[in-house]
């Protein structure tokens, strides 16, 4: 088959981390953009990055770009597309998307305006001017941005973020992408000990196990190109048998989770063993104000409670203040904080020796690191 082309979407700020992952893949012709990472490649890519990919939000195949500064632009642009390659005659196509500075701003008129060409292209193909769309999904997604319009197919289904092993959590959980590009950030290795003194569901201690580990994150999941007729389902089965070739079983990982709260403590044992990494993470109830060093080495990863989400602003500024006398500079130990709050570092009481902008959902924040030591 030819070289398709992808869009990868992702959070803002982690688009240099996504890119180096996909590379490592072995990946080609990788290139990150605001928001997203493209890249090249064939079926094999695909089910190789959505089963894989810690960072990424979605697998979008890329089927056209063009310019429309007008319904007629866009329809013919869209009608322009071989939809015949991938949609058969009974499976559905749905149209969803977004326009941001660009002539056309209705989102729904340029939903129907795409739904309509493709049909009409359907139609001349497979002499049919109805179609009941009972089969499988096929979810167009669009992007009119600057007027430069992007057509999609995504391959994902639920969110990659969407791993399958936190059915449930606890009051505004850490999103698993953001998790793993902290644990990315934090350096976990093999060899690595991670601490979370506010566990909470347990997703920083679980993501930072399956990278440890090597498990491909979408290994207990499935997607939407599974089904599809045009993709030969050896595609998925090979991929998946080379995931499982690549876990790393003699990792010496181990992870420790505190928290406050029994609840947490017990959900976040239920969602390791969702992931299957539950016999590297043990929980214990602790406040933050009994943290000690019984480790030689540890990267202590967080994302304490704070103003926007559980705590009013004063009472996260304690905690960050508590956080700074007990996170003490030692050899071996590094701290990974994020945080919403510009005077984090203030109320922490010392400057990150680096820190990146994430954002946490809709909120902007900061990932502070602390890992120099005293000389």
């Amino acid at each position: 088959m030819n070289k398709l082309q992808f869009s990868a979407p992702c959070l803002f700020g982690i688009e240099g981390i996504c890119a180096d992952e996909l590379k490592r893949m072995e990946i080609e012709n990788v290139r990150a953009e605001n928001g997203r990472v493209l890249f090249d490649g064939d079926f094999s890519a695909l089910a190789r990055v959505n089963l894989c990919s810690r960072y990424a939000e979605r697998v979008h195949i890329l089927l056209g770009r063009f310019r429309a500064f007008n319904f007629e632009d866009l329809f013919q642009g869209v009608k322009s597309i071989e939809w015949e390659n991938w949609i058969n005659v009974d499976e559905a196509f749905p149209v969803k998307g977004h326009c941001v500075s660009s002539k056309l701003a209705s989102v729904p008129d340029c939903q129907k305006i795409i739904k309509k060409a493709v049909v009409n292209r359907l139609s001349q193909k497979y002499g049919k001017n109805w179609f009941d769309e009972t089969g499988s999904r096929h979810q167009i997604q669009f992007l009119i941005m600057k007027d430069e319009v992007s057509i999609m197919l995504d391959t994902s289904g639920e969110g990659l973020h969407k791993r399958g092993y936190r059915r449930d959590a606890t009051e505004a959980p850490i999103k698993e992408t953001l998790a793993a590009a902290m644990a990315d950030l934090s350096h976990v290795r093999p060899f690595s000990t991670v601490i979370d003194p506010f566990c909470g569901s347990g997703t920083i201690l679980i993501e930072s196990a399956l990278k440890a580990l090597n498990i491909a994150p979408g290994l207990k999941r499935s997607f939407a190109a599974e089904k599809w007729s045009c993709i030969p389902s050896e595609i998925w089965s090979e991929e998946r048998g080379r995931c499982l070739d690549l876990i790393n079983h003699d990792a010496e990982f181990q992870a420790y989770g505190y928290d406050i709260d029994p609840d947490a403590l017990e959900l976040t044992m239920a969602n390791a063993q969702k992931a299957g990494v539950e016999k590297r993470i043990h929980v214990e109830r602790r406040s933050i104000a009994d943290f000690v060093f019984e480790h030689e080495r540890a990267a202590v990863i967080s994302n304490p409670p704070y103003g926007e989400r559980l705590l009013d602003i004063e009472q996260a500024r304690e905690l960050y203040r508590i956080m700074g006398r007990r996170f003490q500079q030692k050899q071996g130990w590094s701290y990974t904080v994020i945080s919403p709050d510009d005077n984090f570092e203030r109320n922490f009481g010392r400057h990150a020796d680096k820190r990146r902008k994430l954002y946490n959902g809709m909120i902007k924040c900061q990932v502070y690191m602390f890992f120099k030591n005293k000389k």
